[in-house]
């Protein structure tokens, strides 16, 4: 159930948000119960692997953390 907390939507507004929940709800639940997940591009870790490293050099310990 969905209820309006604050503010007084037109119908077209609360048609909108509606539309917006149902197409959620469908997409999560067409996705198959136990395939796994694939994670989000934003908070993939191999993102930050994917420049090439710089070579070594005199001062390689100031770029030891933050990638280039």
């Amino acid at each position: 159930m969905i209820k309006v907390v604050r503010g007084n939507p037109t119908p077209e507004e609360l048609a909108a948000a509606l539309a917006v929940v149902q197409a959620r709800a469908a997409a999560t639940a067409s996705a198959a119960p136990g395939a796994p997940r694939v994670p989000e591009e934003w908070s993939d870790p191999a993102r930050i692997a994917r420049a090439r490293s710089r070579q070594p050099g005199p001062r390689a310990w100031t770029r030891t953390f933050w990638p280039a």
